[in-house]
């Protein structure tokens, strides 16, 4: 790496640290304020500046692209109204080396991005959710009216609260026979995991039904053999946005094996897995604007543009992300589909002014 090329990484980076800093905290006021509105109980201000600084892995990893965008905007805008650039082309570097060296922060900027969004946001975020939900002692469940579903092989278990230890409570168990007739409903207070699979049910009521008869039964302990684990369930409770590349796994693996409906969360994971390449489209998009567009343009412009870049690509990424539920596309298609529009329009772009 030669003396100019890391110069360029260096302030790239700079800038895009700078930016990112700026949008978080911008970001995280704004949580803030809606948070403060919703204090009571045990939900006080330490809980709420508690939840803003778990929710600000989370947040970061999201603004990562759009900091990338705004930083080398700035930083690049910066020297070509100084004449560095033209400086650095009489030196005999190249626009495609410039270019190099901007995807080299990009490299950089997306390996950083990995590490916050799968070692450090999916935990701090799944906390998050608990910390606010039990401090206003609310019943984390998923956005279902009647809790929690899932689906395990002819059984389908609804929760209506997962408590901070993984523990379930309030939970009821309606088993289907062959023909898809109830058989059996099982509710009981709470369920323990012990391991290997296996619940402890505590206080439970089972009602066997047949056409025949109803035999009810009443237990104060009952054994539950279930590949369902208290770390799904907490998958199932967050945002797929949110989770991990392998937490998305798993829980696709799980509904395909109990035939459920998974393309909410194979698109979640996809994107998870297109969201670092992203980085490198928006350092893209913002090369063809700062060589191409005449110097002297103020620094507030071109924060303009890149604003309407960041809000129009996100719009365009959600907008397609919808059709493809909406008309069961593929999912891998749906993510990676304005990535490469908007590569191309970038690539189109700077054979224009190369």
């Amino acid at each position: 790496m030669n003396v100019l090329t890391k110069y360029i990484v260096k302030e790239i980076l700079k800038g895009a640290f700078i930016a990112l800093i700026l949008l978080l905290t911008l970001f995280n006021l704004f949580t803030l304020a809606d948070e403060l509105k919703d204090i009571k109980g045990a939900y006080n201000l330490t809980a709420v500046f508690t939840y803003v600084a778990l929710t600000s892995p989370r947040v970061c990893y999201e603004l990562v692209p759009a900091a990338a965008l705004l930083g080398s905007l700035f930083v690049l805008g910066a020297m070509g109204n100084n004449r560095e650039l033209i400086a650095m082309r009489a030196a005999g570097v190249s626009v495609l080396g410039i270019i190099q060296s901007v995807l080299v922060a990009g490299a950089i900027l997306a390996i950083f991005s990995l590490f916050v969004g799968e070692l450090i946001a999916p935990t701090a975020e799944s906390k998050a959710q608990f910390l606010r939900a039990t401090a206003q002692n609310q019943k984390l469940v998923s956005n279902a009216k009647y809790g929690l579903w899932l689906r395990e092989e002819n059984k389908f278990i609804n929760v209506r609260k997962l408590e901070t230890n993984g523990n379930l409570a309030d939970i009821s168990i309606y088993e289907l026979d062959n023909n898809a007739q109830l058989q059996r409903v099982t509710h009981a207070e709470k369920a323990i995991y012990l391991q290997n699979e296996q619940w402890r049910l505590e206080n439970l009521a089972e009602s066997q039904i047949s056409t025949e008869k109803m035999q009810a039964n009443v237990k104060t302990i009952q054994t539950w053999q279930s590949t369902i684990a208290p770390d799904l369930v907490k998958i199932s409770v967050v945002n797929p946005d949110n989770l991990s590349l392998i937490d998305l796994a798993q829980y696709i693996e799980f509904l395909k094996t109990n035939q459920q409906k998974s393309q909410t969360f194979e698109l979640a994971f996809w994107g998870r897995i297109v969201n670092p390449f992203v980085t490198f489209v928006m350092l893209l998009v913002s090369t063809p604007f700062v060589i191409g567009v005449k110097r002297g343009v103020n620094v507030g412009s071109r924060m303009m543009i890149g604003i309407v870049i960041g809000m129009s690509f996100n719009i365009l990424d959600k907008i397609f992300g919808h059709i493809g539920l909406i008309y069961d596309f593929n999912p891998l298609l749906m993510a990676v589909f304005p990535s490469l529009l908007v590569s191309s329009l970038s690539l189109y772009a700077l054979r224009r002014v190369m």
